[in-house]
């Protein structure tokens, strides 16, 4: 799959990165989604696959691209038996985030970018569109940390595995009103704060990479992005897990469904019947052969935006192979039209 999909995958987030970067800034973050979600489908459907989307936009109703089961490839066009030969055929599901942070772009603040992740057919988790809590962490403390403790006695363990003082850890946390306990506790317990308006993807990969002074990511977020998270942090050997959340009256933002009891049905109709359950990154990412790709929207901590220069673009992206066990950060200048020169920085 690596050698097949690799290099494609990587355009299919540098060309809906350089869609949305073209509207950074202008406080359209609707537009700045709706760009990428074109950019993205567009290139999918150049490549030589069947797939389908697992995590998209949103049920089909209201996501006309890139909606949650629709299918998308050269195999998937109504001619394809005349040109894709069914013992070739890479049958995928694929989860995508094509704008992960579309506030940041509308803004002009850091950490937006374009992802998705790949595996074979059944190898990622169908999430709903709910919310999630979240643990992520470092290498280190793989299957050490545990979602079921508290940020405490979670940070404790972080000081050990890490062998750092609990005051030289840096938890990122989603700037919201459910998380002002969990913020106390943090804090209390001796260990800093990084607060995010958007975008915990790139905060839960960032604990897998040292050097980025990121060190665990705590709360809860979107739980399609978790998914997301979960297929890079399997790759990395990081900690990821994640327990689905199904009652608004947690999250305190709204949830799809009108109660705790509607919600709790509709997981049961998609055939999660232990609606507490926590699911490990394994879990989440369960396929063979996990890849994940990422391209800047606007600088964060593990990639720069888009560059614009006269006639084209640079970029910087990154693609994680549990099959290759490899992290590859692409630099790629993308040329519009005869640039009169190449921006190197």
């Amino acid at each position: 799959m690596e050698n097949t999909l690799g290099l494609e995958i990587i355009e299919v987030v540098e060309k809906a990165a350089i869609a949305s970067a073209k509207w950074m800034g202008k406080g359209e973050k609707n537009t700045a989604d709706q760009v990428a979600v074109e950019a993205m489908r567009e290139r999918m459907n150049k490549i030589y696959m069947r797939g389908r989307i697992v995590i998209g936009e949103g049920e089909r109703d209201d996501a006309p691209m890139l909606y949650i089961g629709e299918e998308v490839g050269i195999c998937t066009q109504e001619n394809a038996a005349d040109f894709c030969n069914p013992s070739e055929l890479i049958e995928i599901d694929i989860a995508v985030d094509p704008c992960e942070g579309t506030n940041l772009v509308a803004y002009g603040q850091n950490g937006s970018m374009a992802v998705l992740a790949i595996s074979e057919k059944g190898g990622l988790f169908a999430a709903p569109d709910f919310y999630m809590k979240k643990l992520a962490a470092p290498p280190q403390a793989l299957n050490h940390v545990d979602i079921n403790k508290s940020a405490t006695e979670n940070l404790q363990i972080l000081s050990d595995c890490l062998e750092r003082s609990i005051e030289e850890l840096v938890v990122v946390v989603m700037d919201r009103s459910r998380h002002k306990d969990l913020i106390q506790e943090i804090r209390g317990a001796g260990a800093r704060v990084r607060l995010i308006s958007d975008g915990d993807v790139s905060a839960a990969i960032s604990c897998a990479f040292s050097g980025t002074n990121i060190h665990a990511l705590m709360g809860i977020g979107a739980a399609p992005e978790g998914v997301i998270s979960a297929a890079a942090m399997r790759a990395l050997g990081g900690h990821f897990q994640g327990q689905l959340i199904y009652d608004p009256a947690i999250v305190k933002t709204g949830l799809i469904g009108e109660s705790k009891e509607s919600n709790i049905a509709r997981l049961n109709e998609m055939g999660i019947t232990d609606p507490d359950k926590v699911y490990n990154a394994q879990e989440l990412a369960s396929g063979e052969t996990v890849l994940f790709a990422a391209c800047g929207i606007t600088p964060g901590t593990l990639m720069e935006g888009v560059r614009f220069f006269q006639g084209g673009a640079r970029t910087q992206s990154l693609v994680i192979s549990s099959q290759s066990k490899t992290a590859r950060f692409v630099d790629t200048v993308h040329m519009f039209e005869q640039p009169k020169y190449i921006q190197l920085s």
